[in-house]
C-alpha cells in the first residue's frame, strides 16, 4: 500500500464537505444558481445540477418594518428580489427557530441528497440595515449515509446587512468607495464532520473585524463571467479573460480584516482497505487582510499517518505575505479584452511579490515507491525562504537556509554520489545549507553574503563574494536585454572558507587503505604534494608560499580551517572573456588575480 491518502476519493469528499460548511451561511442566497463540479476524472461528476428547497416553519419578528412573508422569502433564497427591503431592515428582534435547506442531485448516475438544518437564527436591535448582533445557534448536516456534521454557535456584532449587500452590487451603494466595517467580533464555535469512514473535530474560528467596500462588478457580473468561462472551456475569449482578471484585481483591493485564528482539526478513521489513519492540524493563524496583500498564514502541529504504512509531521509551517499591488496595477491598466499577446508581454508584471515560506520540525517515514523493501526517512530541523525587494517580478534580495536535514543514504540506489558516501562508511547525513545574496542598486553589484553547505561531523564549505557590473538591465522585462546584461557581469572577489569536522579523516583513511598504508603516514605526504603543486601553479606570485603553507597545514591536520580569497587585479573585475580564455589556459586567471590564504 502506498502513502497516497491525500489523493483518495474519501478525502476529496471530505474536502468538498469542508467547503460546503464554509459556504453554508450564504447557501440560501445562491440556491437558484447552477452549480457544477470541476471536470476532474478522478472525482465524481455532477450530471444533474443540484436542486434546493428551503423550509422555514416560523419567523418571529418584533418591531420589524419588513413583514413576515418577505422575511420568509429572503431566508428562503429570494435575496436578490428583496435586497432593498433587507438593506433597510429595522427591527427590535428577528428570530427563526429553524431553517431547513434540502438539496438533491445526480452524481455519476446515482441520486444524492442531503439536508442542512440551521437552528436559532437571531438578529437583535437592527437599525436601518445594521444589526447590533447576529447569531446562529448551530447547524446539522446530513448527506445520504456518508456525510454528517454538527456545528456550534456562530455570532457577530455590528453586522452591516446593507453594506454586505452593497459589496456585491445587490443594492445601490451611493458611490461608496471607502472600506467600512461589515461586522465585528466574529466567533464560530467549530464542530464535527464525518465523511464515510473518517470523522473530524473542527476547531473554533475568531476574528475581531472585517471591512469591505462595494465591488466594481456586481454579483450578477461575477456569476455571468464564471458561467461564460466554464462554457468556453480551455480557450476562453480575450473578453472573458479580461473580465476575469479585472474582477480578481477588484476583489483583492475590496477587503480588510483583523487577524484570524482557527483551532485546527483532528481526523481519525480508516482508508478504503480498512487501515487506521489520522491527520490533524493543531491550529492556524492568518494575518489581517489588506487591499492588495494576501496575508501570511501559519499552521502548527500538522501530521498525517497511516498505521503500518507511513507518517509525516511538521511542527510549524508558514506562508509569508504576498504583495499583489504590482499585478493589480498592471491589470487595472490593461484593456478590457486581454489576449495571449498581452499576457506574454506582461507575464513578469503579473508575478506577485511573494515573501517566501518556512517550516520546522519536519519528519517523514514512508515506503519507498521504487523499492518495496525500503523506506524513505528524513528529518528537517528548519527551513526558511525569504524573498524581498522585487524588481520586474524578480526578488533582488534572497535568503534561504536549512538546518539539521537528516536523511539516510539510500542503499543500492545506483547513484554514484550516494555510493561514494557508502564507500566512505557514511550511512546517514546531517546537513545544513544557506544561500544569501542581495543586489545593491547604488553600486550595481550583487553581494553574495553566504553560499554554504555544512555536514555534522563532516565539514563546512562557505563561499562569499561580489559580482560587479550587475546593472538594473539584469532584471529587465525584455529577455534579450536581461541576457545581454548577464553576459556583462564580472567577478570582483571570491572567498572560500572550509572547516574540517571529520570528513578529511574519513577520506584520507579510505585513500590510505587503498595505498596499503594509514592516514597518519600519508597525511604529510599528501600535504607536501599539495604544497608543491600550488607553488608550481603560483610561481612568481607574491603570496605563493603563504598559500602553499596554509593548504599544507590544512591537509596535514595541523589546521582545521582554511580560507582562500581571490581578488581581481583589475578593478573592472573578471568578465566572460577571461573565463573563456581560462578554458584553454587556466593560468590566465591566476595571472589576473591576487590570491591569499590562511589556516588555523
Amino acid at each position: 500500500m502506498t502513502f497516497d491518502i491525500l489523493s483518495r476519493p474519501k478525502l476529496a469528499a471530505f474536502a468538498a464537505a469542508c467547503l460546503l460548511t464554509v459556504a453554508l451561511p450564504t447557501g440560501t442566497a445562491i440556491a437558484k444558481e447552477k452549480i457544477k463540479a470541476p471536470a476532474e476524472q478522478s472525482t465524481p461528476v455532477v450530471t444533474t445540477p443540484p436542486e434546493f428547497t428551503v423550509e422555514i416553519p416560523s419567523v418571529n419578528a418584533v418591531g420589524s418594518n419588513v413583514d413576515d412573508t418577505t422575511l420568509r422569502a429572503i431566508f428562503s433564497g429570494d435575496l436578490v428580489e428583496n435586497a432593498d427591503a433587507l438593506a433597510g431592515l429595522t427591527a427590535t428582534s428577528i428570530t427563526i427557530p429553524e431553517i431547513i435547506l434540502s438539496f438533491t442531485s445526480t452524481v455519476d448516475g446515482t441520486d444524492k441528497s442531503g439536508t442542512v438544518t440551521f437552528k436559532d437564527v437571531a438578529l437583535d436591535n437592527v437599525e436601518d440595515g445594521v444589526a447590533a448582533s447576529v447569531s446562529l445557534g448551530g447547524a446539522e448536516l446530513t448527506a445520504d449515509e456518508d456525510v454528517s456534521g454538527s456545528f456550534g454557535a456562530v455570532s457577530a456584532t455590528n453586522f452591516d446587512i446593507g453594506g454586505m449587500l452593497a459589496v456585491y452590487g445587490l443594492v445601490d451603494a451611493a458611490g461608496q468607495t471607502e472600506l467600512t466595517t461589515l461586522y465585528s467580533d466574529f466567533k464560530s464555535a467549530g464542530g464535527s464532520l464525518a465523511v464515510k469512514d473518517v470523522a473530524c473535530n473542527v476547531g473554533a474560528i475568531e476574528t475581531a473585524e472585517f471591512k469591505g467596500r462595494p465591488l466594481k462588478f456586481s454579483f450578477a457580473d461575477i456569476m455571468a463571467m464564471s458561467q461564460t468561462m466554464e462554457a468556453e472551456g480551455e480557450t476562453p475569449s480575450p473578453e472573458t479573460i479580461g473580465k476575469a482578471l479585472h474582477i480578481y484585481a477588484d476583489i483583492f483591493t475590496a477587503f480588510e480584516s483583523s487577524p484570524v485564528t482557527f483551532g485546527g482539526f483532528d481526523c481519525k478513521g480508516t482508508d478504503e482497505n480498512g487501515t487506521p489513519l489520522d491527520f490533524a492540524m493543531g491550529g492556524m493563524t492568518m494575518d489581517g487582510m489588506a487591499p492588495g496583500t494576501y496575508p501570511a498564514i501559519a499552521m502548527q502541529d500538522f501530521r498525517i499517518a497511516v498505521e503500518g504504512d507511513g507518517e509525516m509531521s511538521m511542527s510549524n509551517i508558514a506562508f509569508k505575505a504576498m504583495d499583489l499591488s504590482g499585478p493589480i496595477a498592471t491589470v487595472e491598466a490593461a484593456p478590457e479584452a486581454i489576449d495571449q499577446a498581452w499576457l506574454d508581454a506582461n507575464a513578469r508584471s503579473l508575478i506577485p511579490a511573494f515573501a517566501g515560506f518556512s517550516f520546522d520540525g519536519f519528519k517523514m517515514d514512508i515506503p519507498n515507491p521504487d523499492a518495496a523493501d525500503q523506506r524513505v526517512k528524513a528529518d528537517i530541523g528548519a527551513f526558511d525562504l525569504s524573498l524581498s525587494d522585487y524588481l520586474n517580478g524578480i526578488p533582488t534580495n534572497i535568503s534561504t537556509t536549512g538546518d539539521s536535514i537528516v536523511v539516510d543514504v539510500p542503499k543500492d540506489s545506483g547513484d554514484e554520489q550516494f555510493q561514494q558516501l557508502i564507500d566512505l562508511g557514511i550511512t546517514s547525513i546531517d546537513v545544513g545549507f544557506a544561500v544569501k545574496a542581495a543586489w545593491d542598486e547604488a553600486t550595481n553589484a550583487i553581494n553574495i553574503e553566504d553560499v554554504s553547505v555544512s555536514g555534522a561531523d563532516l565539514a563546512t564549505v562557505k563561499l562569499a563574494g561580489t559580482i560587479g557590473n550587475a546593472t538594473e538591465a539584469l532584471f529587465d522585462i525584455d529577455p534579450d536585454t536581461s541576457l545581454a546584461a548577464a553576459m556583462g557581469v564580472v567577478i570582483n572577489n571570491l572567498k572560500v572558507n572550509v572547516v574540517d569536522a571529520g570528513l578529511a579523516d574519513i577520506i584520507l583513511k579510505r585513500v590510505s587503505t587503498e595505498q596499503g598504508s594509514d592516514a597518519a603516514t600519508m597525511r604529510p605526504i599528501y600535504a607536501g604534494l599539495a604544497e608543491g603543486t600550488i607553488l608550481g601553479m603560483l610561481a612568481g606570485a607574491a603570496e605563493a608560499q603563504k598559500v602553499g603553507k596554509a593548504v599544507s597545514a590544512f591537509i596535514s591536520g595541523d589546521a582545521k580551517a582554511l580560507t582562500i580569497e581571490m581578488t581581481a587585479k583589475d578593478p573592472a573585475g573578471l568578465g566572460l572573456a577571461d573565463f573563456m580564455a581560462a578554458q584553454e589556459d587556466p593560468t590566465v586567471l591566476l595571472q589576473k588575480t591576487n590570491i591569499s590564504a590562511t589556516s588555523e
